[in-house]
C-alpha cells in the first residue's frame, strides 16, 4: 500500500464525517421549520375562532390561542412582575400579572406591560386592581408555549407558571390568560400575538445541503487531481 492512499482514505473519510454533520444540521433545521410552522397555523386558527366562555374550553392545550370570556374576582395580594420586558418603542419595563379566582379556579391573568421606575429600586407604578367580580375577556395560554410579541426581550423557557407559583406560593391551573380587555382593567400595552413567520429554518436547511453537496464535489476534485 503506497503511502498515499492512506491519506486519501482519511481524506474520504473526513469528507463523509463533514458531509454527515451537514445533514443532522439540516434535518435538525427542517424539524424546527415544520414545528414552528404547526405552532404559526395553531395561534392563526385559534385567533379566529368565536369568542367562548372559558368553562366552555375542555381542551386547553387544543384550545391555546384562543379568546374567552369569563367572571371572577382578582386577588391582589399575589402578583407577579417579571423582569426585562421591553415595549414596542423599546421602552424597559416589566410584565404584570394577577391571580384570578373563576369559579373556585385559580389562575393567572397577564395584565400587560407597565414601564418600570425611574430608578432599578423603584417599584412600577401598575394600573388599580378592581374588587369584586369583573368579567374580563382574554387568550387562554400555556406555560410552555412561544415568546409572545416584539416587547418580550428574552424568550419563554422552561413552565413560566410553576416559576410564578413557587414564587408566590400558590397553587394554580396549568394555563394563564393574556387580557384584552374588562372593564377598568383593559391593559394599555396588552401582551401581543407573536410574529407568524415560518423565519429562515428551511432557508437554513437547503444552505446545509448545498455545504454537504460542496464538500462531496471538493473531495471529487482532490480525488481526481
Amino acid at each position: 500500500m503506497s503511502s498515499k492512499e492512506p491519506k486519501a482514505f482519511l481524506k474520504s473519510l473526513v469528507a463523509l464525517i463533514l458531509i454527515a454533520l451537514c445533514l443532522i444540521a439540516a434535518n435538525w433545521q427542517y424539524q424546527r421549520g415544520v414545528t414552528r410552522h404547526a405552532k404559526n397555523f395553531k395561534i392563526d386558527a385559534n385567533t379566529s375562532l368565536p369568542v367562548i366562555s372559558l368553562s366552555e374550553v375542555k381542551d386547553l392545550d387544543g384550545n391555546e390561542w384562543r379568546t374567552v370570556k369569563f367572571t371572577g374576582v382578582f386577588e391582589k395580594a399575589h402578583e407577579v412582575l417579571l423582569r426585562n420586558r421591553y415595549n414596542a418603542d423599546g421602552k424597559y419595563g416589566y410584565e404584570y400579572l394577577t391571580l384570578f379566582n373563576s369559579d373556585g379556579k385559580k389562575f393567572w391573568v397577564d395584565r400587560g406591560w407597565v414601564q418600570a421606575g425611574e430608578k432599578a429600586s423603584d417599584r412600577p407604578k401598575t394600573p388599580p386592581t378592581p374588587i369584586g367580580a369583573i368579567e374580563l375577556t382574554g387568550r387562554i395560554r400555556m406555560g410552555t408555549s412561544l415568546p409572545r410579541g416584539s416587547f418580550f426581550a428574552l424568550p419563554a423557557t422552561g413552565d413560566l407558571i410553576s416559576s410564578w407559583n413557587l414564587k408566590s406560593k400558590v397553587k394554580t391551573e396549568s394555563f394563564y390568560i393574556d387580557l384584552i380587555s374588562g372593564e377598568g382593567v383593559t391593559p394599555n400595552t396588552p401582551a401581543e400575538l407573536p410574529e407568524l413567520s415560518d423565519g429562515p429554518h428551511m432557508a437554513y436547511a437547503l444552505q446545509w445541503l448545498f455545504f454537504a453537496g460542496l464538500i462531496f464535489y471538493g473531495r471529487i476534485l482532490i480525488r481526481r487531481r
